[in-house]
């Protein structure tokens, strides 16, 4: 296969995907990829999303088209320290669970929202997820860290004990209010998350 050949190749497969990401958008409204709403098959397809961002074929020479693929790739993310990477907001896999005030305790009612992401996680070949937690602008900075932290390990706890994934395959992370789903409102409900991305 040529070079020219498996460019074309690839921006083929972007665009169907991109496509299947659109049609997720437009069929489930701004928390498209809030977990709980999703079929598996629609996790499935963002997180081969996600594991694909960022890559690029080594450029020929002196090859413009290379370097437009280095270019898109480049905008694809954007990184903020070693434990996290913000991806657009399209391939992120979100689930709202509602915790009790001041509380990182998984009540049963939400332990449902994980079921189908448990099954995808256990049927999947990728060998790390990261599990992010995502506070509100309420509180202190300090105390939005921390309790990002200790809800995001209690949803790795739930899905090691309770779905019989191997603890190494998960991470937990907090980031406290620092990258609210919705920028324009900080205290919003929707900022008030748990994410999971493909490990690195």
């Amino acid at each position: 296969m040529t070079f020219s050949e498996g460019y074309q190749l690839m921006k083929t497969n972007q665009l169907a995907l991109g496509l299947l990401c659109l049609s997720l958008l437009s069929g489930h409204g701004a928390m498209a990829q809030e977990a709980g709403e999703l079929t598996a098959a629609e996790i499935e397809a963002l997180f081969e999303a996600q594991r694909t961002r960022g890559l690029v074929l080594a450029p020929v020479a002196g090859s413009e088209e290379g370097e437009d693929i280095a270019a898109e790739a480049e905008t694809t993310t954007v990184a903020v320290n070693e434990d996290y990477v913000q991806i657009d907001s399209d391939l992120q896999v979100n689930i709202r669970i509602a915790f009790e005030f001041d509380s990182a305790a998984l009540s049963a009612g939400e332990q449902a929202k994980l079921d189908t992401l448990c099954t995808v996680i256990q049927n999947s070949d990728i060998p790390l997820f990261k599990i992010i937690g995502h506070t509100d602008s309420s509180g202190a900075d300090d105390y939005n860290q921390r309790l990002s932290q200790l809800r995001a390990e209690e949803v790795q706890r739930h899905l090691v004990n309770n779905c019989g994934i191997s603890g190494d395959r998960l991470e937990a992370i907090g980031v406290g209010e620092a990258f609210p789903f919705d920028p324009s409102d900080p205290r919003a409900d929707v900022n008030r998350r748990v994410e999971f991305q493909v490990g690195s």
